[in-house]
């Protein structure tokens, strides 16, 4: 069996701090009643291991200080003013026990919530680097938070480069002085702008992304709540040849809508 200091540190401490105030005060000096530093110990016990612990530790304190308020009557028994002092004790030692504990449940609450929603979002991060399709999760400033392993490739960037959180300016950027887009050099200042303003607007418009080695992306933007965006990048270099079938475009263009369907259906079903 396991065992549990911190149950009994609040109690223990509550009763060697009331030990400790009899004998300085019989043997070396006379001390004032101990109550608000039991009214402390209440909190630390409540904060440190609940509700209980803290209620256990508020009733040695009533009954140490009841002890202490008889030694140091003339007379035996209590007055008027004894009994309403101890009562204000017992509802102070007690309320505070309460309140510290409730107070801590809720952080511990809270803790686990955000240890369970970090622990999600891990598991959908690695889930989405697994698919063949770019995701950037853009926050509300246009800076990229999240961004797959297929998109990195895609546009040659290092994952150092990823991890600082760059704004979607200096990934269209980066792709453009890298030669990634398989546009003339007059035309690609023209691309990035619009590409810039789209996104921006939300525009949701589907357009296929050319790139120098030969593959074929088909990027979308998706607006968020939140006012972030999600850029796709979905390759169809085969579903794009020119040797196609004009007649099956309709049959391609579902294809695509398909893995953008799932796609949507995986990050709502993470959140």
């Amino acid at each position: 069996m396991r065992f549990d200091w911190r149950a009994i540190s609040g109690p223990a401490l509550t009763a060697i701090t009331a030990l400790a105030a009899f004998l300085i005060d019989r043997l070396i000096v006379a001390v004032p009643n101990p109550a608000p530093l039991f009214v402390c110990i209440v909190a630390l016990a409540s904060s440190v291991s609940g509700i209980t612990s803290g209620l256990i530790s508020a009733a040695i304190a009533v009954v140490a200080s009841a002890l202490f308020f008889l030694d140091h009557r003339a007379l035996p028994g209590y007055d008027t003013a004894d009994v309403a002092r101890m009562l204000m004790l017992v509802a102070t030692t007690a309320g505070t026990a309460v309140i510290t504990g409730m107070l801590r449940q809720k952080w511990i609450d809270a803790f686990a919530a955000e240890q369970q929603h970090h622990a999600t979002a891990a598991r959908l991060a690695a889930a989405l680097d697994q698919v063949d399709i770019g995701i950037v999760l853009l926050d509300a400033d246009t800076r990229a938070e999240f961004i797959n392993r297929a998109f990195r490739d895609y546009f040659a960037l290092s994952d150092a480069q990823a991890e600082s959180k760059p704004p979607f300016v200096a990934l269209m950027y980066h792709g453009r002085d890298t030669g990634a887009y398989e546009l003339p050099e007059d035309e690609l200042s023209a691309f990035v702008a619009k590409r810039i303003e789209m996104m921006r607007a939300g525009d949701s418009t589907p357009i296929n992304l050319n790139l120098a080695d030969g593959q074929v992306l088909r990027f979308s933007c998706t607006a968020l709540p939140d006012g972030g965006r999600m850029l796709s990048y979905t390759p169809v270099t085969d579903l794009v040849r020119h040797t196609d079938d004009p007649a099956k475009a309709d049959e391609y263009r579902a294809q695509r809508a398909g893995r953008e369907r799932h796609l949507a259906q995986l990050l709502r079903a993470a959140e």
